[in-house]
């Protein structure tokens, strides 16, 4: 079997060539519903349109899932790889909205994030930060398992990994209903997002001295 080295690299490769695809998308949308520049308020995409782009963020995911499931038949491999090809996905896919439009012109500017099954939105650093922690997650859980460590964690650190991404999610999702209204945005929710941080980063700690020390 190909090297674990060689699999990242070319999951790497995918994961910009994916962000990219999927950038370019966003480019011709912008250019449709926001010429003069996106913005918030957000435009309401008609029902049919907005159907589609749920599919094909929906279809993202599942492509993502795909490439994991054919590179390795390990069930660990295929989790961390879904989460090392997201993250790279989600940070090349802002590196290329930059290159193609100028656009985040900071990382403190809005954006909405996904659609499925409520819009999420927050500050473009939110996403980036979460990207970079299933980066570096990944990763270093990648190289335990290559040397030799067995991933098994019990059950209460999965609940703190858990609680961890649902107040994550909730610090992106509390307000849709705001998008929905197309009303002007609050702030953002920093609190409960650096809550779900934490937690995310305190279980990734504890799970991996647990099974650096076995």
């Amino acid at each position: 079997m190909t090297s674990l080295r060689s699999r990242l690299s070319w999951l790497a490769v995918y994961a910009v060539a994916m962000a990219y695809v999927e950038s370019a998308v966003v480019v011709y949308l912008r250019a449709i519903y926001y010429p003069d520049g996106f913005a918030f308020p957000l435009v309401l995409i008609e029902p049919g349109m907005s159907a589609i782009e749920i599919g094909r963020e929906a279809a993202t995911l599942v492509v993502l899932l795909g490439v994991a499931a054919v590179m390795t038949t390990d069930r660990w491999e295929r989790f961390l790889f879904v989460a090392l090809s997201f993250g790279i996905w989600d940070i090349f896919y802002y590196v290329w909205l930059w290159v193609f439009l100028g656009w985040p012109p900071s990382l403190f500017t809005w954006d909405i994030l996904f659609l499925v099954p409520v819009p999420w939105i927050a500050p473009v650093l939110a996403p980036v930060i979460v990207s970079v922690g299933l980066i570096v997650g990944s990763l270093l859980l990648l190289r335990a398992k290559q040397h030799g460590a067995r991933l098994a964690f019990p059950v209460w650190l999965w609940g703190l990994a858990v609680a961890g991404g649902c107040l994550v999610l909730l610090s992106f999702t509390l307000d849709f209903g705001i998008v929905l209204l197309q009303r002007d945005l609050p702030p953002f929710r920093w609190w409960l997002f650096a809550a779900g941080i934490a937690c995310g980063a305190a279980a990734l700690g504890l799970g991996l001295s647990r099974v650096l020390s076995t």
